[in-house]
């Protein structure tokens, strides 16, 4: 795909937070009486945002969470989350290389439903927020991802169709966000299986294999 632009996910594609943003919910969630482990976690509510995440977590436990209550909780977890990211290096060892490479070529842009500061916070640590032109975060849209509204936002963000963008996703949450937007996906494995990545135009191992040649023959 020439004259192409890229759209990074962000948690599990670029940074590591996976395990922490677990572990704040675990967090929050214990004092409810509510236990959610790591299995329930990957296979039910690590595609969405903090609220979508904790609106799917009162369906499963039957919970009758008001609006109100569920901002509260994501608040809490906000301030839980912000506190370990304090004391953790979390971009993959290949993130920084990858960004600076590509960049070289191509725009990119992150569509994520981490919260902004979040994804500021990292990149700047990283010496890496220059490097795109936007952040589509949580919130941005009315709806966040398996939605497409994210990935559609960040196309027009690029000024191209579509079509004419490449976004990289570790989950099929993610991977059917972008497809339903209309982009091309390229799955990476670092979170799930390939097997759980079928949707995707391509599936890579590492970081090091996102490359332009890769993104131009889709």
């Amino acid at each position: 795909m020439r004259d192409s632009a890229v759209v990074f996910d962000f948690d599990g594609v670029l940074a590591n937070s996976e395990p922490l943003h677990l572990r704040a919910y675990q967090e929050i969630l214990s004092a409810l009486g509510i236990s959610v482990d790591r299995d329930e976690y990957y296979a039910r509510y690590l595609g969405f945002d903090d609220t979508g995440a904790f609106k799917a977590i009162a369906a499963a436990r039957r919970q009758a969470w008001t609006e109100e209550e569920i901002a509260a909780l994501v608040a809490k977890k906000t301030v839980v989350f912000d506190e370990m990211l304090e004391s953790v290096d979390v971009l993959y060892p290949r993130a920084a290389e990858c960004v600076v490479r590509l960049a070289r070529d191509l725009p990119l842009g992150i569509a994520s439903g981490a919260l902004r500061h979040e994804i500021v916070a990292i990149l700047r640590r990283g010496g890496l927020e220059e490097y795109f032109r936007f952040v589509v975060a949580a919130g941005d849209t009315p709806a966040g991802k398996p939605a497409p509204d994210p990935y559609r936002l960040a196309a027009r963000l690029h000024g191209l169709p579509p079509s004419r963008c490449v976004a990289i996703e570790d989950s099929r949450w993610g991977i059917e966000s972008a497809k339903s937007a209309g982009l091309r996906c390229v799955g990476i494995t670092q979170t799930y299986a390939a097997p759980e990545l079928g949707n995707a135009d391509a599936v890579i191992a590492s970081l090091d294999d996102f490359t332009r040649e890769l993104i131009e023959g889709l």
